[in-house]
């Protein structure tokens, strides 16, 4: 009998796997497909993201740095409104290659990770979980396991095996790609998708990324491709995905627990999700013992504990999305600059960082200038 299965290899299940191997205990993932594929997130993230895999792997893993994002209200053609810092506020990464790096982790600490394993089924006991797995050359088989880590994704299948409660809300993801490369300083984030945004990455040599959420709908189709067209550019390597947003009132049972997308443990403002995964997935890992179906409460407690104020915050965010155009203008002006935030957490708004770069704007480049310094920027140096 495992320890833990983990269903889904993603950054959440890796990371989670790898944790849990490193405390000692047995533990099995199973990804349904090859680990990081179908793509269907962006690769955006803040420079946190080192933190969580091998030094060496950054070389390979890295595509592009990001210093700020201009945010724009109606057409694309019209004013932006740039933030910005004068270090990189986030960089732009291989997303199929960071999922394979996470999972070799995992398999070096000394967990297993199968790939082509379809979980499903999931059945409670009381002192085990039986879960049903089919293996793409194999037989149907069942694995015993004292708990399961649900890990797969914002249509997850253990969420619903087990009765626990749905996302908030669940936004339709579309991407895809310009091949043309671009190594441009910022990021362009549209305010046109009902309750959400559209937006433009420079991934420099691997090109630019297109993308857009929205509720589900063929609207969501018909907006991103009004984006590309504004743009003027042919795209490739079209994907998509379910982004959930809104954290169900628990995400664990006597003997599962959800981590990731699954949880919804993702940016209500962004609908990213990696960094919050893998944070909530060391918590799991540190306080979880799988002899102990108590200690699931001190995973519940954990997370919320860690990432509750930057949800509710990013709510917040979320909802200006939604605000009339004129409001949404006049916002952007009275804010737009150089700031001190961290991408990842809202609350950092108020640190003293950002109030004290929003107090002494006055020694700062207007933002219409800083707006221009979107490719060739002096402070861009190769890892």
């Amino acid at each position: 009998m495992y320890d833990f299965v983990v269903v889904g290899a993603g950054p959440p299940g890796s990371r989670f796997a790898r944790r849990a191997a490193e405390a000692g205990y047995d533990v099995v993932a199973f990804e349904k497909g090859a680990v990081g594929t179908p793509l269907a997130c962006s690769g955006h993230v803040s420079t946190d993201i080192w933190e969580y895999v091998p030094d060496a792997a950054k070389a390979e893993l890295f595509q592009n740095r990001v210093f700020g994002a201009r945010f724009h209200v109606g057409d694309p053609g019209s004013r932006s409104y740039p933030f910005y810092k004068d270090e990189e506020v986030s960089n732009v990464i291989d997303r199929v290659g960071l999922d394979r790096t996470l999972a070799e982790c995992a398999r070096e600490a000394g967990a297993e990770v199968r790939e082509h394993h379809t979980v499903t089924g999931i059945e409670e006991h009381d002192d085990h979980v039986a879960v049903t797995v089919n293996p793409a050359d194999g037989e149907t088989m069942t694995v015993d396991a004292r708990m399961v880590a649900g890990c797969d994704g914002p249509t997850s299948r253990v969420r619903r095996s087990v009765g626990l409660g749905e996302p908030d809300d669940i936004l339709h993801g579309v991407l895809a790609f310009d091949p043309e490369p671009d190594d441009g300083d910022f990021v362009d984030v549209h305010l046109t998708a009902p309750t959400f945004f559209a937006w433009r990455i420079p991934r420099g040599d691997a090109g630019v990324e297109y993308g857009l959420a929205a509720p589900p709908g063929k609207e969501v189709n018909e907006l991103f491709e009004a984006l590309v067209d504004a743009y003027d550019v042919e795209t490739e390597h079209f994907c998509s995905g379910a982004i959930p947003v809104g954290p169900p009132d628990s995400v664990t049972t006597d003997r599962v627990f959800l981590i990731g997308d699954a949880a919804a443990q993702t940016k209500p403002f962004t609908g990213g999700g990696i960094l919050y995964g893998m944070t909530a997935a060391d918590i799991a890992a540190r306080v979880i013992d799988p002899t102990r179906p108590e200690t699931l409460a001190d995973y519940e407690k954990g997370w919320r504990d860690e990432l509750a104020t930057e949800i509710r915050l990013g709510k917040a965010i979320r909802a200006c999305y939604s605000l009339p155009e004129p409001v949404q203008r006049v916002g952007l002006r009275a804010l737009s600059g150089e700031i001190g935030v961290h991408m990842d957490k809202p609350s950092s708004f108020f640190s003293r960082e950002h109030l004290t770069t929003l107090f002494s704007r006055g020694s700062t480049p207007e933002p219409e200038a800083a707006a221009d310094r979107d490719t060739g920027s002096p402070s861009k140096k190769q890892p």
